[in-house]
């Protein structure tokens, strides 16, 4: 198997594949990095490390999934297009691939208006579809987004995201499409509840032939509490979260084995349903729940896949 990440080893090995999530925290402690780390190491084959979750400022995506790296991690990190140009885009870029990231997740953010500086300046100098493009170029093209030529290009495996559950409905499949053109290779889809409508969605997805050119991972997650699942069901935008759900969270003895045993139900059929690559485990500042959910999903142990790096050609000899 060819060199590059970890996780599209693991993708194109035809595994199915399982991500996590990362918090990096508000403060310069990277012990919390470390910790976190070793509770995911062996459990998913790539963790995605957040880029100033909504809005707040935390320690830096690609310092947080360098500490990732020194535990065996496989990390993606997040780049949003709320806090960077392209310039900065494009440096930061660099300085990551340099620095052993193989994976880049390409965001628009949370708008700043969300986050503890709501009276910052957004950046926006292109949007997350520009940015896929951006990357894609400096990977196969070999050139930065001027035109100008790369030495050493970052060969990135790149991700999008993707909502099934925004508005307008019948959009989100052609919006995704469009980011497969841009260039991302696989995509990582918000928390999905309503299992029916993600159906729908992938029914879609399949028509368009989409799935045939792209990885698709939907994100599945664990709810603490019922007060957390009817926040998410009434106040998070873009994210359904049916009341058959909010019910039993609020019911239910001990939310949090609740919340655990949903997110269960929701990966075995999602599983089922054809185009679908992997699962991203989104367990929100609850990393420690992910080796349960993997184990009992019966997802362990995670696929080893040797690497072969591709023999390189001598250098040129000097004339005599």
């Amino acid at each position: 198997m060819k060199a590059g990440s970890n996780l599209e080893r693991v993708l194109e090995a035809g595994h199915f594949a399982v991500t996590a999530e990362l918090g990096p925290p508000k403060s310069a402690d990277a012990k919390v990095i470390h910790d976190k780390a070793e509770t995911l190491k062996g459990n998913c084959d790539a963790v995605n490390i957040t880029d100033n979750q909504t809005a707040m400022v935390r320690m830096s995506s690609i310092a947080a999934g360098t500490i990732a790296l020194q535990h065996g991690l496989d990390p993606v990190i997040q780049m949003t297009c709320r806090d960077r140009n392209r310039i900065c885009m494009q440096s930061d870029l660099l300085g990551a691939y340099a620095l052993g990231v193989r994976n880049v997740l390409c965001l628009s953010g949370d708008h700043q208006r969300f986050g503890n500086h709501p009276q910052a300046k957004n950046v926006y100098d292109v949007d997350s579809m520009q940015l896929i493009r951006m990357v894609k170029n400096m990977r196969d093209e070999k050139k930065f987004q001027c035109g100008e030529a790369i030495k050493v290009e970052p060969r990135f495996f790149i991700g999008a995201a993707a909502n099934p559950f925004a508005d307008p409905f019948e959009f989100r499949p052609i919006r995704l499409g469009k980011k497969v053109a841009a260039g991302a290779d696989f995509a990582q889809t918000q928390l999905v509840y309503n299992v029916e409508k993600f159906i729908n969605f992938m029914e879609i997805v399949r028509k368009m032939g989409i799935h045939e050119k792209i990885y698709i991972l939907p994100g599945v997650g664990p709810i603490k509490s019922g007060k957390a699942a009817e926040m998410m069901a009434t106040t998070v935008p873009g994210l359904e979260v049916p009341d058959e759900i909010v019910q039993r969270m609020k019911k239910a003895e001990d939310p949090k084995a609740e919340g655990i045993s949903i997110c269960l139900e929701i990966i075995d059929r999602v599983r089922q349903i054809p185009g679908v690559a992997g699962i991203h485990i989104m367990a929100i500042e609850w990393e420690k729940a992910v080796p349960d959910i993997v184990q009992r999903a019966g997802l362990l142990p995670r696929p080893v896949i040797e690497v072969v790096e591709e023999p390189q050609e001598p250098p040129a000899q000097k004339p005599a």
